[in-house]
């Protein structure tokens, strides 16, 4: 509003007619407070750090307030239409007259694995499909120190050879790592900025584990093209602006920009579902929420952030968690023990007012077939894998059938076949791979009359007045070629 007014904002009695809904932000406040609360109660384990209300009762006996940093634990939360990029509720801190910095616009924070959809959808719009076999074995790349990097999963442990599906709703990070080399930093940066990331991510295989910091708001909005299948709307809060003879001097329009294909978004969809059927959401998610519904977890290092954000077909709504100066929270805080609850409440409260809406529709591309899960083949009698049905967009379906030697697989070429890099092997010197060029941009399937702006292939333009409130440093490129980022994210979340 003050740049597209300026004084006159202050000066003229202009009406501004916002996008929020009353009964949602209300909600949003709730949920958020009482989850923060029960937290700071010790409900999810020994909570050390001055509670928001000892603060308020040192403040009104004359200790200090309205510090640059709050240092109770904050949170925000922001719930859009992912159809219009409407945004119905924002919470950008717990109390406004304290400190008036919205964490859902200004700040920027690691969103840990709640990034690594966009290596996941980069994937899907290059050919691999959710049975592609990636490898969880032990990974050591070097450094531009002369050290190296040894990523980690949040259990400490590895499973081999694992399918794509898995390695996404039990968030792996190594396999997740070593796809995201696979395509190349460049095509995982090209499909954050066409769902709508602004923030500086350098080209590092730390970004693949969400090591780049990014705005809330934004975060959120990214995942509106999974819930409108392929469709991503820029969130927006002004509907219009009249001045006092109730003239319209502005009427801002929707952008929504073709980021990914039906199939291609209705395939992430059912993946992330499974994070919330039995993935790291399962327990305050799935087991609380009946709608269909998908989303991710997400933590970062040292458990300084944490993070939820899901959708439903008509709805898509985020939390973060932490402190303005980075802490870590608690031991083992995760996304899905501490974000998703409050998540989960307010959807539960939405939906308890307004109708459910229906489930994602399969698109006509995508194809079912049987197959060996071990081994992403098709599965005869007698294969010694695991029997799974899985859903493909027609034409990445296995064409070779299962081996029944017990023991002794076909190459499926886990790593060929595809375009892009083979895969990284362990203790070898990082080198950037070459770009790989993503499929057409997908069309409209909202089937939602909205009038709004369509700019095929938009990427945004940077936001200002944003400060990074992260533990480390936003990345910039000091490295040298053939190196990476010393600050990566892991994700601790289960």
């Amino acid at each position: 509003l003050d740049q597209q007014f300026g004084q006159q904002l202050y000066e003229q009695g202009l009406k501004v007619y916002t996008t929020l809904d009353l009964d949602l932000q209300s909600a949003a406040e709730r949920s958020l407070e009482r989850q923060l609360q029960s937290i700071e109660a010790g409900k999810f384990g020994t909570y050390r750090h001055e509670s928001y209300e000892q603060y308020m009762a040192k403040a009104e006996g004359g200790g200090e307030r309205n510090a640059a940093n709050s240092p109770y634990l904050q949170g925000a939360f922001i719930a859009m239409d992912p159809r219009s990029g409407h945004v119905r509720a924002m919470v950008g801190g717990r109390d406004f007259d304290d400190s008036k910095f919205n964490r859902a616009v200004q700040a920027t924070r690691q969103p840990g694995s709640t990034f690594k959809p966009m290596v996941y959808a980069a994937a899907l719009q290059n050919g691999r499909p959710p049975t592609y076999i990636l490898d969880d074995s032990p990974l050591t790349l070097a450094m531009a120190v002369g050290d190296t990097w040894s990523p980690q999963n949040y259990d400490g442990q590895f499973e081999g050879q694992i399918p794509l599906r898995k390695a996404l709703y039990e968030s792996r990070n190594i396999p997740t790592v070593r796809l995201g080399m696979e395509l190349g930093e460049q095509t995982v940066i090209d499909m954050a900025r066409k769902l709508g990331i602004s923030t500086p991510i350098p080209a590092y295989p730390s970004i693949h584990l969400g090591a780049a910091s990014v705005l809330p708001i934004e975060m959120v909005a990214a995942y509106s093209a999974f819930a409108t299948l392929g469709m991503q709307a820029r969130a927006m809060g002004i509907v219009r602006v009249e001045n006092a003879q109730g003239e319209v001097l502005w009427a801002p329009e929707s952008v929504r920009v073709p980021s990914l294909s039906p199939e291609e978004s209705w395939l992430m969809v059912d993946m992330m579902k499974d994070v919330v059927r039995r993935g790291t959401a399962a327990g305050a998610v799935g087991s609380q929420f009946s709608i269909p519904a998908g989303g991710k977890t997400g933590t970062t290092n040292d458990y300084t952030d944490v993070w939820f954000v899901g959708y439903t077909s008509d709805l898509v709504a985020g939390v973060w968690m932490g402190f303005d100066k980075p802490d870590r929270i608690m031991p083992n805080a995760q996304g899905g023990r501490l974000a998703a609850p409050a998540w989960t409440a307010f959807m539960n409260e939405v939906y308890r007012r307004k109708p459910a809406p229906p489930d994602w529709p399969r698109p006509a591309g995508i194809v079912s077939q049987t197959i060996d899960l071990l081994t992403n083949t098709i599965w005869v009698p007698g294969c010694p894998g695991i029997e799974a049905t899985e859903f493909f967009i027609a034409g990445t379906e296995p064409a070779i059938p299962c081996n029944l030697m017990p023991g002794i697989y076909p190459d499926t070429g886990s790593y060929g076949g595809y375009p892009g890099r083979g895969a990284p092997s362990a203790s070898t010197p990082y080198t950037p791979p070459a770009y790989v060029s993503p499929l057409p941009p997908a069309r409209d399937t909202s089937g939602v009359p909205l009038g709004g702006r369509v700019i095929p292939g938009a990427t945004p333009a940077p936001v200002p007045n944003s400060r990074d409130t992260s533990r480390f440093p936003r990345a910039q490129p000091p490295y040298p070629p053939g190196t990476i980022s010393t600050s990566p994210s892991r994700d601790t979340s289960r």
